[in-house]
């Protein structure tokens, strides 16, 4: 990891300090150091694979974590991502054979698992790889002896992002680019007197795994829970007196919908959310929620790291709520034409990067139809449009677009409409095969009191007639994937099979 400098410091410094805190359980940061010490040298101790068929230059040891939120996470992803050493960090939530497939493909050193009954665990041991539980170490944390070596450049991290397959695409980034990113975000964030934070999300993910990340990078306390429980989540916020919170929209309006009736969070100094982009009606609910809090988002990609960050409440600077900032320190953004000319302003087109943060490339599942590198930049595939104030909008990813009516609509468009509706909590929206239409546009919606009527005139107000919903449903409690969104194919399939979890809404 790029900040066992850091590390060393803070331990040094203020060894009794907690670093992370989970459920109530705490690491120091003196014993995580010391700890995450005899890690590596057992790391360093166990012979290498020679099954591995993946090209890792400089790369002796390859660990694998699929641990979950667990205490014992910041300390074997300190000793994994020590040089020379490199760690892949797998979502034990993952269906078994998507796990099964990544091992066999990684062939790793070892795999740290928080359960030896796991899905994990026992597809580890079937391919031979060594499984080491999490909290039944067999070896003595208590004797550190090899030091954990400064910074330096090389892999350090694997993950994965979903791609157009069933199999995650397997990304892989250097020490150099998050140092340069967490040396300009501790500025940004404004993170040097270490606030408290915490992050809800799964460590497995790019939003959480890079909030314990800066966290312990600026010798602040990390929180997290094991499991997403919203009333939990709510209560570590005021009894904590936590001061920086980092969570998906979905997580914080569970926190709200927990917490209703309650006094407000007015320990909250700063609020950053992602993943989504924040409605009007949300960020109404966040001042509410978090009076004193600065409320801002950034817009990134696993692949490429941020890309813009806004401040919609709190700041001097105003953002208008369907812009998602102005670009990262460092990087620059330009909007593209399918044949890569930069089209200018206020011209919707393919967002494209410029940037020292962008990742080095796939291991695996290159699809060639999200994230790729050209002479103009790097891109995801994303749409959008930048003003004369360098503000973006997003408008969607092109693979999303639908064609309904020979016209093109994009998702994110029709979703904003609807979730400045009274009453709607969240939306989506998706096409569906039409005879007629080529693709019906369908939005899922989900709130109190929402009438059909009222919905699709509000939407007549907002969005031209082809972009209007033609089918509305109403959901009650929305399915969730394990990084906190909205597991949008569950959804959708359900309006297909009719199997009860939606409820059609008729004017």
């Amino acid at each position: 990891m790029p900040i066992h400098a850091e590390l060393l410091r803070h331990a040094t410094e203020r060894p009794d300090k907690p670093a992370v805190v989970i459920d109530g359980g705490a690491l120091g940061y003196g014993e995580l150091h010391a700890r995450s010490r005899a890690i590596y040298r057992f790391l360093q101790r166990l012979p290498g694979t020679n099954r591995r068929t993946i090209d890792l230059p400089g790369v002796e040891k390859l660990v694998a974590l699929s641990l979950g939120n667990h205490l014992g996470f910041a300390e074997y992803f300190v000793a994994a991502t020590a040089l020379p050493n490199a760690c892949a960090v797998i979502d034990p939530m993952m269906p078994a054979e998507r796990i099964e497939r990544i091992l066999e493909r990684l062939a790793p050193d070892v795999l740290v698992v928080d359960d030896e009954a796991s899905a994990s665990a026992e597809i580890g041991r079937r391919l031979g790889i060594s499984v080491v539980i999490a909290g039944a170490e067999p070896f003595d944390l208590t004797v550190p002896t090899e030091d954990l070596p400064d910074d330096a450049g090389g892999i350090f991290l694997i993950g994965f992002t979903s791609g157009t397959t069933a199999e995650p695409k397997a990304y892989y980034r250097s020490r150099e680019q998050w140092r340069r990113s967490l040396d300009r975000g501790r500025l940004v964030f404004e993170l040097q007197n270490a606030p408290s934070t915490l992050c809800p999300g799964a460590l497995a993910h790019g939003l959480a795994l890079y909030a314990l990340v800066e966290a312990l990078d600026a010798g602040a306390t990390f929180h997290s829970v094991r499991k997403w429980d919203a009333g939990a989540v709510a209560r570590a916020l005021a009894s904590e007196e936590i001061e920086r919170l980092v969570a998906v929209p979905t997580h914080i309006a569970g926190i709200a919908r927990a917490w209703a009736g309650e006094p407000a969070l007015t320990c909250l100094r700063d609020v950053l959310t992602a993943g989504a982009k924040l409605n009007l009606n949300e960020v109404e609910s966040m001042r509410r929620l978090f009076p004193k809090a600065r409320i801002r988002e950034y817009y990134g990609a696993s692949e490429i790291g941020f890309m813009t960050v806004s401040t919609l409440a709190g700041g001097e600077t105003y953002f208008p709520i369907d812009r998602v900032g102005q670009a990262y320190p460092g990087v620059a953004i330009t909007i593209r034409d399918p044949e890569e000319n930069d089209v200018g302003t206020d011209v919707p087109g393919t967002i494209f990067v410029n940037s020292d943060l962008i990742a080095d490339g796939y291991l695996w599942g290159d699809d060639g139809q999200s994230f790729r590198v050209t002479p103009a930049g790097a891109t995801v595939g994303d749409l959008g449009e930048i003003d004369a104030n360098g503000m973006l909008r997003v408008i969607g990813r092109a693979g999303g677009m639908m064609i309904s009516g020979g016209n093109n609509v994009y998702p994110a468009e029709v979703e904003s409409a609807l979730k400045t509706c009274p009453g709607v909590e969240e939306a989506i929206v998706f096409g569906l095969p039409d005879d007629y239409y080529g693709q019906r546009i369908v939005a899922v919606v989900s709130g109190k009191a929402i009438d059909a009527r009222i919905l699709a005139n509000h939407c007549a107000g907002k969005l031209a007639r082809f972009k209007i919903p033609r089918q509305l449903y109403q959901i009650g409690s929305w399915p969730m994937t394990s990084s906190g969104k909205i597991a949008r194919g569950q959804v959708q399939a359900s309006v297909i099979s009719g199997d009860g979890l939606v409820l059609r809404l008729s004017a």
